[in-house]
């Protein structure tokens, strides 16, 4: 049977075009695995066999002599940066000529994803310049009683499961506390979903991290065959949900600032104040000056403000209080020392929580951030070249629209950096320990322009739960916990666990914290 040309000459083409920059490292003398047609180095992930933070730490560790190390994402190249000096000239040096996430498609972009963490370019940074006075420490501070609300709601639900001496997920726990506190600061929501078990604030925001079948084949579709899907949406299942319950809120106030200085104030202050006008970081005059950029703040794009702030705001803190706890519940020792120094603290404050308490919790800062270290939500960092750049220090030069990763989980635990890594010390953190050396290698909230601009909130909300269960209880490892908890393979941006964290939550009979 004659197969006709036209299949060999179609065959023929789609392997071209799932091969055709498969020698973008060789030409450049950049150590990679051999790609596979259509979907490089990634077929792990397509096939939801390791998670992105996964295949990330694996070509880390497969390479320890290698400065930078070749990938490809499907067609794309990739470059996994395993250096801390080029690390932090991507991050903050040379910013300007890598500053996109490159998550997003240049030409269409879905309405949830114009948001400050997806964003590339000038929307970026009109959206980054609007929304930083928002996290300023007074307004941190104004905060705190809704975190005191929060907290003695998440202790009742604890103390409610801890009394019929059941197991309690503590994945879930925190993350139905950060719901609460994110849906009153950034919304003024009484999310209740510490008090109610069916809680729709806290189904909205779960969903958000179980993407359907459907969606994770778009997502690959997206990333395999980026202009032929470019329409496609990933969060299609949220957009109707996000746009309604901000419409239904924006019209509640009348469309005004209420005075409750939340986040839904603060986009109805920047959308009352007109067109968002800045430099440009895309485009310049022909004298080399930044032009005029600006922006408008519609309903739409103050609906992908609110979700990533609900979505960043909740997942990852949850994530991070929450392997606090497993981690304690494994170094009782350790434990006992944050108990310690909370209830010496609280007693100079009449047992009262409150934000300047908090803040001299420095042991128990030393144990979230050891935690973070050893299993960060974000697991990795990306970028992708604006234009053509050439990295000094390495010789090399990459093309305009090449990836970057920055694999956070493989250098928070690489002994080079951090002696026995698997080992939960919390005295890693004592300035006097801290090497400069560390420092620029530990970046759980990243680093440089692009830094989280909602560092100091996750840190103050989540000491201040850790603070809340462990004056009251003791964790204890459940009868099915496991020591090492598994990581979803499926898990994009932040790593989420398989079968949350269950723990013993045991009541202390000393110390008694005041809310009021």
């Amino acid at each position: 049977m004659i197969i006709p040309i036209a299949v060999i000459v179609i065959c023929l083409l789609l392997y071209y075009y799932g091969t055709r920059n498969f020698k973008y490292w060789q030409k450049r003398g950049i150590i990679h695995d051999k790609p596979i047609p259509f979907f490089g180095n990634n077929i792990d992930g397509y096939l939801f066999r390791k998670s992105v933070t996964q295949i990330a730490t694996d070509m880390y560790r497969k390479y320890p002599n290698e400065k930078v190390v070749g990938f490809y994402r499907a067609n794309i190249p990739e470059l996994v940066v395993r250096d801390p000096e080029t690390i932090k000239r991507v991050l903050v040096t040379d910013f300007e000529h890598l500053y996109p996430r490159g998550i997003n498609h240049k030409e269409v972009v879905e309405p949830l994803m114009r948001n400050l963490f997806f964003a590339d370019g000038d929307l970026w940074r009109l959206l980054r310049q609007r929304m930083t006075p928002a996290f300023t420490s007074g307004k941190l501070k104004a905060m705190f009683p809704l975190i005191i609300d929060c907290a003695d709601r998440l202790q009742k639900r604890a103390l409610t499961v801890s009394a019929a001496g059941k197991k309690l997920d503590a994945r879930d726990l925190m993350a139905r506390y950060t719901t609460d506190f994110i849906g009153a600061c950034g919304f003024g929501v009484n999310a209740d979903s510490l008090g109610d078990e069916d809680s729709a604030f806290r189904k909205l925001g779960a969903q958000i991290f179980q993407p359907r079948v459907q969606d994770l084949i778009v997502a690959i579709l997206k990333e395999v065959f980026p202009d032929t899907f470019k329409h496609l949406k990933y969060l299609s299942r949220l957009e109707d949900d996000f746009k309604k319950f901000v419409s239904d809120v924006l019209h509640l106030r009348n469309y005004k600032p209420s005075g409750r200085n939340d986040f839904i104030d603060l986009m109805l202050e920047c959308k009352q104040k007109g067109t968002i006008v800045g430099e440009s970081i895309e485009r310049r005059d022909k004298e080399g000056r930044p032009e005029k950029a600006t922006v408008e703040l519609d309903d739409t794009l103050i609906a992908a403000q609110v979700f990533v702030f609900f979505a960043a705001g909740f997942e990852t803190s949850s994530s991070a209080t929450s392997y606090t706890l497993h981690e304690l519940a494994f170094n009782p020792e350790i434990q006992e020392r944050v108990q310690k120094e909370i209830d010496t603290v609280l007693a100079k404050h009449d047992n009262k929580l409150s934000y300047d308490a908090v803040k001299e919790m420095t042991y128990l800062e030393w144990t979230f951030k050891e935690a973070m270290r050893m299993l960060p939500s974000l697991g990795f960092l990306i970028r992708q070249s604006v234009r053509p750049y050439t990295f000094p220090e390495l010789g090399l030069s990459i093309d305009a629209d090449v990836g970057i990763m920055i694999p956070l989980q493989a250098l928070h635990t690489d002994p080079e950096y951090f002696d026995n890594p698997m080992e939960f010390r919390p005295e890693r953190f004592d300035p006097e320990n801290f090497t400069r050396k560390q420092r620029d290698i530990y970046l759980p909230f990243g680093t440089g322009p692009r830094a989280c601009i909602g560092e100091r909130l996750g840190l103050m909300q989540s000491l201040a739960g850790l603070a809340a269960v462990l004056s009251k209880f003791s964790v204890s490892p459940a009868a099915d916990t496991k020591r090492w908890p598994e990581i979803d393979p499926r898990s994009d941006i932040v790593q989420t666990i398989v079968g949350g964290l269950p723990l013993q939550f045991n009541e202390r009979k000393r110390n008694v914290v005041n809310f009021n």
